[in-house]
C-alpha cells in the first residue's frame, strides 16, 4: 500500500463539477500535502460521511488541519498511522453559456389578446456556492458529477421562474421585447432561494429571443400593413391606377381594349350626368312663372306671368269679358267672380 504524498486535481473537462480522487489502494499519511487550486473546494469523507472542507490553499495534513476526521476516526493520540479517506474536489467557477428554452409554450393572459402562448430561448450561468450543501443535496457519493447531470433540472426550474415572472409583471406581450432585462432580473430574484437550497447560485440569466405563435405574428403583421395603408390610401390608389395603365399600355390586345372600354364608359357616364344636370338647370326657370302665378292663356294654354296682358306664345289678349282669364270658364253678364274657380273678374 503506497503513501499518497500530494493530493490535487487538475481539470481536464470544463463541464465537470465534482471529481473524486482515485485512491487506487493509496493511503494518506502524516505529512501528506493537499493542494486546492483557485475555483476549487476539497471535501474529505469517511465511510460516506462528509467531514473536513478545504478552500483554495496548500495544506499539510495533520490532526490540526483535519479536525473532523480526527474526531470521526477517534484518534486519541493524534494522526499517527496512515488512513484511507474519500477525497472530492468541487469545481466552483462559473459554468457559462448554458442553454435554456421552453420545450412547450407558456400560456399567459394578455389584456389585449386574451390567452396567448409564448416561447423563449436564452442562456444562463451558475456556480457552486456552498460545496458542502451541494454534495449533500445533489452529488452525494458519485465519483463524478458534470453539468449534464443537472442542466435538465435547472432548465425546468428556469421555465417555472419565467412563467411566474411574466405572470406577475403584467407586461403586454407586444411590450415584452422591451422589458427583457427586467424580466431576467425578476427570474433570478424568484429562483435565488431554490438555488441556494441546492448549494448553487444563478449568476446570469439572459433572453436571446422571445416569440409569439406564428398565427398571431402573421395577424399582427397584417394589422400593421393595413394601418399603414389606411394612412396613405390616396397615394396607394393613385399608384395602383398608374400601374394598371402601364400594364394596359404594354398589352394592346384584349386587356388593353377592355381597359380602354372601361375608361371610355366612365367618361361617357360622366358626360351624360353633366348634360342631365345642365338640362334640369335650364328647365327650372321656364317652369317658375307657372309655379308662381298659375295663370294660363285662355286661347293656347301657355303659362303666363301674373301681370301679363298678352300671351307670349299666341299674342292674344289674356283677358276677356265673356271668359274667365284663369280657368277659361264662360262668365255671366254682370258677374264679378268666376263661377268655376272663384277668381275675381271685375
Amino acid at each position: 500500500m503506497a503513501l499518497l504524498k500530494v493530493i490535487e486535481w487538475t481539470e481536464t473537462n470544463s463541464d465537470t463539477i465534482v471529481h473524486k480522487v482515485d485512491m487506487a489502494g493509496n493511503t494518506i499519511n502524516r505529512g501528506s500535502v493537499l493542494n486546492v487550486r483557485e475555483s476549487q473546494v476539497a471535501i474529505f469523507c469517511d465511510k460516506g460521511r462528509m467531514a473536513d472542507v478545504f478552500l483554495p490553499g496548500y495544506y499539510k495534513l495533520d490532526t490540526d488541519s483535519i479536525p473532523v476526521l480526527t474526531r470521526l476516526l477517534s484518534w486519541k493520540y493524534g494522526f499517527e498511522k496512515p488512513f484511507k479517506s474519500d477525497v472530492y474536489f468541487v469545481n466552483t467557477h462559473q459554468f457559462t453559456n448554458q442553454k435554456w428554452g421552453t420545450s412547450s409554450p407558456i400560456m399567459i393572459r394578455d389584456k389585449d389578446y386574451g390567452a396567448v402562448r409564448v416561447r423563449g430561448f436564452g442562456t444562463y450561468a451558475f456556480r457552486v456556492k456552498d460545496a458542502f450543501v451541494f454534495m449533500k443535496e445533489l452529488s452525494g457519493t458519485l465519483s463524478s458529477f458534470s453539468t449534464r447531470d443537472i442542466t435538465d433540472y435547472i432548465r425546468s426550474m428556469l421555465v417555472m421562474g419565467i412563467s411566474d415572472a411574466i405572470g406577475e409583471s403584467g407586461v403586454p406581450v407586444l411590450d415584452m421585447a422591451g422589458n427583457l432585462m427586467e424580466l431576467s432580473g425578476a427570474v433570478r430574484k424568484s429562483l435565488t432561494p431554490r438555488f441556494e437550497g441546492m448549494g448553487l447560485e444563478l449568476t446570469g440569466f439572459n433572453f436571446e429571443s422571445f416569440s409569439l405563435p406564428p398565427e398571431l405574428e402573421k395577424a399582427l403583421d397584417e394589422s400593421t400593413r393595413l394601418g399603414m395603408m389606411r394612412k396613405n390610401i390616396d397615394i396607394y390608389t393613385q399608384m395602383a391606377q398608374a400601374d394598371a395603365l402601364k400594364e394596359a399600355a404594354k398589352n394592346p390586345g384584349s386587356a388593353g381594349g377592355t381597359m380602354g372600354a372601361g375608361i371610355g364608359m366612365g367618361m361617357g357616364l360622366g358626360m351624360g350626368q353633366m348634360f342631365a344636370n345642365m338640362s334640369r338647370n335650364m328647365s327650372q326657370p321656364q317652369q317658375a312663372p307657372a309655379a308662381q302665378g298659375g295663370k294660363h292663356c285662355i286661347h293656347c294654354g301657355a303659362a303666363l306671368s301674373p301681370n301679363a296682358k298678352f300671351c307670349p306664345e299666341c299674342g292674344k289678349p289674356t283677358a276677356s269679358e265673356d271668359v274667365c282669364p284663369k280657368c277659361g270658364a264662360k262668365l255671366p253678364a254682370n258677374g264679378k267672380f268666376c263661377p268655376e274657380c272663384g277668381a275675381k273678374i271685375r
